[in-house]
């Protein structure tokens, strides 16, 4: 696992070989999103196109997990598979609205708390179907809501 501090390199993908092909755009995830949802074809890019010369190099670090709590608990979520990544992922993007919401006190360290709370509570179970991760997702958000209220 990797920090790239530019976010220039959206995604990389090894191979068998143990070659390497990146994603490489402008710091603005447009792009990316629009790729990951019409794959397999290619439409016109939204944003500006990347100019390689002027970024010059680009720099990896390992992360630290002091200042990256979660990334330990997103390498757990891949292990557990199942219904893990909808649960994690569900309960770290309600913690996020809850810390953006203007009426909160949410300090930005709790929001790695309670996405790692959910997992802990339901991050087990299988993933058979759509609607098992939809599922899973709405009791995440609903377990970080009775979180917030307790708070």
């Amino acid at each position: 696992m990797l920090v790239h501090p530019q976010s220039i390199v959206h995604s990389i993908v090894e191979t068998r070989d143990g070659s390497q092909l990146a994603q490489l755009g402008t710091t603005d995830m447009r792009t990316p999103i629009q790729v990951a949802l019409t794959h397999p074809h290619r439409a016109p890019a939204p944003a500006p196109r990347l100019d390689l010369a002027s970024v010059a190099r680009l720099d990896f670090e390992a992360p630290d997990p002091d200042r990256f709590p979660a990334l330990a608990r997103a390498s757990e979520v891949i292990d557990r598979g199942g219904i893990a990544g909808a649960v994690f992922n569900a309960a770290n993007e309600a913690a996020v609205e809850a810390f953006l919401d203007e009426g909160s006190s949410l300090p930005f360290g709790a929001i790695a708390e309670l996405a790692g709370a959910a997992l802990d509570e339901l991050g087990s179970g299988a993933l058979g179907s759509l609607d098992d991760a939809l599922a899973a997702d709405a009791e995440a958000r609903r377990f970080v809501a009775r979180k917030l209220v307790e708070v």
